[in-house]
């Protein structure tokens, strides 16, 4: 994947993932970077478990993206003492 795409899925992942743990947006730059540690975590998770991970811009990777971005900002929380 281009570093476009990642960044488009990141940003994606990360501002839903970001309304799913928060109902609120971490901003513009922390979405992306929480999204995009988080489509790489989702992928790490998907194939533990032996699914695919993150397998390009498509429906099915957002998914493990936004996985994967739930997880990071849930640590997140946990670790700044927000959760």
């Amino acid at each position: 994947m281009s570093v476009i795409a990642w960044v488009i899925l990141g940003l994606i992942a990360g501002f839903i993932g970001s309304k799913i743990v928060n109902k609120s947006g971490q901003g513009f730059l922390l979405d992306v970077a929480l999204g995009v540690i988080g489509a790489v975590v989702g992928g790490f998770i998907f194939n533990f478990f032996g699914a695919a991970g993150v397998t390009g811009l498509n429906i099915y990777s957002l998914i493990v993206a936004v996985v994967g971005s739930v997880v990071v900002l849930w640590v997140y929380h946990q670790v700044a003492g927000r959760g």
